[in-house]
């Protein structure tokens, strides 16, 4: 079976305080995709289709109104995946956790967008076990990708 196409990732910022470095977030998206390509849960996964990934850093106050509109729940969250291939990631929600999580602002970040990709590759966190092992496989993602960008 050939490889799937390598999509065309578009990042964006909408709005936001916060400066992270973009170009670096888009190298570790660049870095990401394959990996998340070949954790795909089946073959009909999007990530395995698109020509296109639209990643935008928004506000907690849009992602909040995307939020209600679309998953009828008003609330703010860290990231809004679209099969479509658009990801929303609220940069103040990531601001906010980084340093609960020991990270830094960028790298809460890169952690959501492998989230939203591993969406776009079937992976779902509905569940407590499935939320489980996306967080287990997201966090693995994160540190090889985080490697590579420090080599």
């Amino acid at each position: 079976m050939p490889p799937p196409p390598k999509p065309r990732l578009h990042l964006h910022q909408q709005g936001i305080r916060q400066r992270p470095r973009l170009r670096w977030l888009k190298k570790l998206a660049c870095l990401a995709l394959p990996h998340c390509q070949a954790q795909a849960k089946s073959a009909d996964a999007p990530l395995l289709h698109l020509e296109d990934i639209e990643i935008t850093l928004v506000t907690d106050a849009e992602i909040a109104r995307v939020h209600g509109e679309f998953l009828d729940d008003p609330t703010p969250t860290d990231v809004i995946t679209f099969h479509h291939g658009e990801i929303l990631i609220s940069a103040e929600t990531a601001a906010a956790a980084a340093p609960e999580h020991g990270q830094s602002l960028d790298e809460e970040l890169a952690l959501y967008l492998i989230h939203g990709l591993l969406h776009l590759s079937g992976w779902e966190d509905e569940t407590p076990a499935d939320a489980a092992a996306m967080a287990q496989t997201q966090a693995a993602l994160l540190r090889t990708c985080l490697n590579a960008l420090s080599a």
